[in-house]
């Protein structure tokens, strides 16, 4: 196999960590110094620089997107969508994916150790935004030597992240594909995150976010994942899969085991998450999220958001999806309408809800790959 620049270059790979000097200054007006930020990277960079492809991910996804997971074993969590020859093809990009600012899988979080008292932040760690997350990606692309991105594409949380690039670095970004995601956190969605907020902190084990050391509230975090999780689902998936099918058992327990199968799956997703995802970053990622409105940032107008971008878009939606349904997908499509943005949009029919763009849909791989290849 030949060797390349990127090959030897040990920026560039799987499992990568740099300590940034920072200071990154915060949308709450917060200095954060040091700057950890943990990514892969996939491809060769090209030697103009013009090939880098960002991607974004999801709340509780992390950096390991088509490389293997060293905490999990498992495969990467897009493998279908990122490889040589895929829609997202690694032969043709330099595909870089970071950790999130706040997340707890090697970028700076809560637990990163503060070190001005040599012991962890827990809830002293300042309160980020979306646009934080992209300022912290954009000081890695400058470590990288990337000044402008081919494109940025993410899904849920990473649709946000590919918005805010957009619409904060303008100039750096020629294409954006942002599926199943919004603008802005509804009410609805605010309350969900709430809910999941208050679990994990009236767990007694959670103790003010000084957990680190001892036994983190791993009931209270597996109670936030299970309601989460329900809105990540559609009913129609739900029934299709679990119907009211009882759990290992022919008959009701009359007492408040999981006697059906849909309680059980949900256990199971609760308690599995709280192995590898930290409650605080929970907490700060979710209140991210739900401080996200990128009208707002813009003067109450959305389209001012891109007025000016030269930015390609293409925005995909689910129509099962009742966490950022279709509508949400529309009034950013009309909002770049306004600002004269270039902009495709597709509504794809699924079963499974807001997750169909993490499971095995052609027609996203299709539409992805398409969107792409007409860039070039």
């Amino acid at each position: 196999m030949l060797t390349t620049p990127s090959d030897l270059d040990q920026r560039f790979g799987l499992a990568r960590r740099v300590t940034l000097p920072g200071p990154l200054r915060l949308d709450s007006g917060a200095l954060l110094a040091p700057v950890d930020i943990a990514y892969e990277t996939y491809g060769t960079l090209a030697p103009d620089g013009e090939n880098a492809l960002l991607l974004c991910h999801a709340l509780t996804m992390d950096q390991h997107v088509a490389g293997p997971n060293p905490r999990t074993g498992k495969p990467g969590w897009w493998t279908r969508m990122v490889g040589p020859g895929r829609p997202i093809d690694t032969d043709r990009y330099f595909v870089i994916c970071a950790n999130v600012l706040g997340s707890c899988m090697g970028s700076s979080g809560p637990a990163s150790i503060d070190a001005a008292t040599g012991r962890p932040y827990a809830m002293a760690f300042p309160v980020i935004t979306i646009r934080d997350m992209v300022r912290a990606q954009a000081m890695l692309l400058d470590h990288l030597g990337v000044a402008r991105l081919a494109a940025v594409v993410g899904g849920s949380m990473g649709g946000m992240q590919a918005l805010s690039w957009a619409a904060t670095y303008p100039d750096r970004v020629r294409a954006a594909v942002v599926i199943a995601s919004t603008a802005r956190h509804t009410a609805q969605n605010i309350a969900f995150h709430e809910v999941g907020r208050q679990a994990v902190m009236a767990d007694p084990r959670w103790n003010g976010g000084d957990y680190y050391g001892g036994e983190p509230p791993a009931a209270g975090l597996a109670v936030a994942r299970m309601a989460a999780h329900i809105t990540y689902l559609s009913e129609a998936g739900l029934t299709e899969k679990f119907g009211r099918r009882l759990q290992a058992r022919e008959h009701k327990s009359f007492g408040f085991d999981a006697d059906f199968q849909v309680e059980s799956y949900l256990r199971y997703q609760g308690l599995s998450f709280t192995d590898r995802f930290d409650a605080n970053s929970y907490l700060y990622i979710t209140r991210a999220m739900d401080y996200f409105d990128l009208a707002e940032e813009h003067g109450g107008l959305l389209a001012q958001a891109f007025r000016g971008a030269g930015t390609r878009f293409c925005l995909v939606s689910f129509d099962t999806d009742w966490l950022y349904p279709t509508a949400d997908s529309r009034s950013i499509v009309q909002a770049l309408n306004a600002a004269g943005a270039p902009a495709s949009f597709v509504e794809l029919s699924s079963p499974y809800g807001h997750d169909a763009f993490l499971l095995d849909s052609p027609e996203l791989e299709r539409l992805v790959g398409g969107f792409l290849r007409a860039g070039r």
